[in-house]
């Protein structure tokens, strides 16, 4: 625990046999649950995770599922209701199974996916029996070894002491990063980072694709956690979520750490455009849920107004080439159109990317 709060781990696990003892091992005393997550090994990480759960001797602190606590009385349907919602959410989820025995007071909870489902979709299954069972602080590390421990405790302060919703690490900051990083990586990270700036509404949010990260209590109620992004998009998908939710953040700078025997599992030519669309998709899912159903913003109109405009302005540059290379006559009229309908529909975004900026700046930490 941390200021007494409670304090879990999720650790998604896809063939770590080699890796998966020494995040254990490693796992600061403070952790009350080490949830990892084993989507569908084909190695031994199973029996690993399975002979640390039968020799841990750390001391048993009890927890219970928290969706057996509420009692109905003439006051609290509505808590009934959500109740009965979180228990049906179970379907929503990747189908698995806990390996434990004595769940309630093993601090190593391993739970095993049916079938492999993606990297989101571990972090998804850990977010659900913590959100079950009332942590007050989730924190995520990956099974091959690449967080440093000593520095969990640097991403759970801000949810214990500070009340922020949302801590990550912030690898591209630290002054090692350009040295450490393969050069591929930091630019593929660089600019999935400026897109998730647009799409999440975080403008000041940097190496989003890390998943040091940790969340609070408040937050992960706040978001539909069944639906993260399956795969490597879901730090991106996150962040948009929680920015829809209104939730804080606040990044921690943390060490790039590389080459420690893990081996990564990312093509990077096929995630960047899978999290690219995913991303395009989210800007306007945050857009309209933000900004006209949930709290209406003016925002909202300009941005829309830019993409009319932007539209209009490329079929007038359209006719304008078409004319040119046919050596025809360019109207006179065609040209202002296409002048007029480009600067308006740019003038539009940057006053909206204005708008969104000013507005989002209250929820970074």
């Amino acid at each position: 625990m941390l200021n007494n709060k409670t304090i879990a781990v999720v650790v998604p696990a896809y063939n770590e046999e080699t890796q998966i003892g020494f995040v254990i091992e490693t796992m600061p005393n403070f952790v009350d649950r080490i949830i990892i997550v084993n989507d569908k090994s084909t190695d031994k990480t199973s029996e690993i995770v399975k002979d640390y759960i039968s020799k841990d001797t750390s001391e048993k602190v009890f927890f219970k599922n928290i969706l057996e606590d509420v009692k109905p009385n003439r006051y609290n349907r509505g808590n009934i209701i959500l109740q009965e919602i979180q228990k049906k959410e179970i379907n929503l989820y990747s189908t698995s199974e806990i390996e434990n025995k004595n769940m309630n007071t093993d601090r190593i909870i391993l739970i095993s996916h049916l079938k492999n489902c993606g990297k989101g979709s571990g972090i998804a299954t850990g977010y659900k029996w913590a959100k079950d069972h009332g942590i007050d602080c989730v924190a995520t590390m990956d099974g091959d070894g690449q967080m440093d421990p000593e520095e969990l405790e640097s991403i759970c302060n801000p949810i214990v002491f500070e009340d922020i919703d949302y801590v990550k690490g912030n690898r591209l900051i630290h002054r090692s990063a350009l040295l450490v990083i393969p050069k591929i990586r930091y630019i593929g990270n660089s600019v999935l980072s400026i897109l998730t700036k647009l799409a999440s509404g975080y403008w000041r949010v940097s190496d989003t694709q890390t998943g040091y990260t940790a969340i609070g209590k408040k937050a992960l109620n706040s978001i539909r956690i069944n639906d993260i992004y399956k795969n490597y998009g879901y730090p991106n998908d996150m962040l948009v979520k929680l920015n829809i939710a209104f939730c804080t953040l606040k990044e921690v700078e943390i060490k790039p750490v590389y080459d420690i025997g893990e081996q990564s599992k990312m093509n990077i030519w096929k995630v960047i455009p899978r999290i690219s669309w995913l991303l395009f998709k989210s800007f306007f899912k945050r857009l309209w849920f933000k900004y006209l159903f949930r709290n209406f913003h003016p925002l909202f109109l300009l941005y829309n107004m830019s993409f009319c405009l932007g539209v209009g302005a490329i079929l007038y540059g359209i006719k304008i080439f078409i004319h040119w290379m046919n050596g025809v006559q360019i109207n006179n009229l065609t040209i202002l159109a296409f002048i007029f309908l480009f600067i308006s529909g740019f003038q539009s975004f940057l006053f909206a990317m204005w708008m969104d900026i000013q507005d989002n700046e209250r929820l970074y930490r």
